[in-house]
Order: structure tokens, then sequence, then C-alpha cells
């Protein structure tokens, strides 16, 4: 574990596993090497050892998709990037014995982290963002990413024997989130993967795995679920019972048009999850402010109830009027959160 980062070792199914199932992680990348660098020539000879032919093939498409360089002699992106996409073609160019590549076939997207001059490259296997699960095709403004809605539920640790309510749910990624987990739908089903085409990787590896998954589907969970979602927005609401369709998990969450202050429970406990405006514009924060203040004089009445909310002001706690029995840093995009 570094930051930012989970290193594992894997075979395909390995891959294929971790790009289904995960529900936390961005996307799953193959280290293809690592080395130190401080020069573009020391870059471009130790990028081309890489014995790349072992997973592009004549007609991939490849390219270098991202360079970040921290701390270190190489600092220009694009020349980074450049550079490597010589090395690359040099490399195959020698092993495939011809001058031109057509890049018909499967993606090769290929990513460099340069930290301390030490210079880490891979491929991503995932494609698009592990966040993208398939069902958000309706959203309202400023939505939480998936990943990291199940973060949140994920660090609360709620348990789907418990009642769980986010009283402003937008477009319902957190009780979605909470639901697919609960019917231990894997966050992967509903999508594809860039890995799965790649010839270097059996071809059906990826789909026997999305069987295992299709398979661990529990059927029978809506029943005993207890999720509940609101928020003032008729629209909102409309767009999340959507996205739950379109999840399957619309018989496991409970949709309603409601100011939060008008939310209630029967339960004696259960779990408040939710990600409320943040006011991040001037003309906002007041508001914000003012919310967060209604927020503690009304989550009172959950007397037994854990509530656990995600904001960017560093004086929520003031104005929720409680101090958290724990605080953790998360990043919702580059805002720092927590």
């Amino acid at each position: 574990v570094e930051d930012g980062k989970v290193t594992f070792l894997a075979d395909a199914e390995g891959i294929a596993q971790a790009n289904m199932f995960l529900r936390t992680t961005e996307r799953i990348l193959l280290k293809t090497g690592e080395f130190k660098a401080v020069t573009f020539d020391e870059l471009f000879e130790k990028t081309k050892a890489i014995p790349w032919e072992e997973y592009i093939p004549k007609d991939g498409k490849f390219w270098v998709a991202k360079a970040n360089s921290v701390k270190s002699a190489l600092f220009s992106p694009s020349d980074i990037q450049s550079i490597m996409k010589k090395a690359i073609v040099e490399r195959l160019k020698s092993v495939y014995h011809r001058n031109w590549f057509e890049e018909t076939g499967a993606t090769y997207k290929i990513e460099i982290a340069i930290l301390n001059d030490i210079a880490l490259l891979t491929l991503d296997t995932s494609g698009a963002g592990l966040h993208k699960r398939g069902y958000r095709e309706l959203s309202v403004k400023a939505p939480i990413k998936e990943t990291l809605a199940c973060a949140m539920i994920d660090l609360s640790r709620w348990k789907p024997d418990r009642a769980l309510l986010d009283p402003f749910c937008g477009s319902g990624t957190i009780p979605i989130e909470a639901a697919m987990i609960g019917k231990n739908i894997a966050p992967g089903l509903n999508r594809s993967f860039d890995f799965e085409r790649w010839e270097c990787c059996d071809a059906g590896i990826t789909e026997r795995v999305r069987e295992e998954a299709r398979a661990a589907v529990r059927s029978d969970a809506d029943a005993g679920l207890r999720i509940y979602a609101s928020d003032l927005d008729y629209f909102a609401i409309r767009q999340a019972m959507e996205n739950a369709r379109l999840a399957g998990v619309d018989g496991c969450i409970h949709f309603q048009k409601l100011d939060y202050t008008k939310t209630a429970s029967k339960y004696q406990q259960g779990f408040i999850i939710t990600n409320p405006p943040y006011g991040e514009r001037l003309e906002d924060e007041a508001k914000a402010c003012a919310l967060y203040q209604g927020m503690g004089e009304h989550f009172k009445t959950f007397e037994d109830w854990s509530c656990f909310v995600i904001s960017s002001n560093k004086s929520f706690e003031k104005y929720f009027g409680r101090k958290a029995d724990k605080r953790r840093k998360l990043y919702n995009g580059r805002l720092e959160c927590c």
C-alpha cells in the first residue's frame, strides 16, 4: 500500500476479477516496467528495452495516454509521452519487421508516473474509469463519484441488515451503491474493459468471471434491504429512480421527494450517509452553513443512528453542533473533503 495505489500480484483471471469486483478502485493498471531515468536518452532506451510485443500485437492501437512527474529531472509531460511513443514504435518495428502500424485492433493505453526519477510504466486494463458502472446515464449537478460513494459506505461499516438513509440523494449514487452491495451485484457487471479484447489474454476469461458475478447476485435480497433516499428536487428523484432501475436495484430503495427536515424513521437504529451541498462559491457558503446547522438540529431526532457526512467545509462540526467521533480525509475530485 502506497499513496494513491495498491500493488498486488495476479494472473490474467485476477486482473479480470479486480476490474469486475473492486468497488472503490478507479483503474487496474498492469505494470510493464520500472527504472530510473534522469535524461530523455535514458527514458528512450529503457522504454525500448521493455518487451512490448508480449502485450501489443501488430494491429494494436497504442498511445501514451498519461504522464505524471513529481520531484524528477524529467518534467515535461508532452515530451515524455512523445519520446516513449517513439521508443515503443522502434521496439515493435524491430520485432514485427514492419515500418508502419495500422493500429486498428484493441486499445492499449500506456501510462507513466515518475517519482524521484523512478519511472513506473503501466498498461491500463480498465479503459473507462471503474467509477463508470453503466447505470448513471442521468445525473444531477455535481454528482458524487460511484467509487467515492462506495468508499463512504465502506468507511461507515454499514451492513445490509441495517437501515440506511440519504436525505440529499441527488441522482441516487449512495443508495444505489449500498443496494448493489446488499444484492452482491459486482460493480463491473454491466460494462466492458479494454483488457478483455487483448490478444495476450485468454479471450473467454472475462466472460467466465462475468458469469461468476451473475451467479453471485442475491435475488432474494430486495425485501430485506431498508434503504431510503430523498431529495427536495423532483427531477433529481426521477433521475435517481431511473438510475436505480438501470442498476437493477429499483426494488431495493424507497425514493421520496422530501425536504430533509421532514425525514423520519420507525427504526431505532440505522445509518445516515449523505453528501449535502458544499457551498463552494462564496454566495452559497452562508446557505451551506445554515444547512449544516439545520442538519445538526434535525438529525438529533435520529437518536441512536450513526451519521456520516462528506463536506469540504472545515467548520462543518461547528455548524452541525457536534464533534465527530472520527474524521477521514477524502478527495471529491480535486476537492479536499472530510
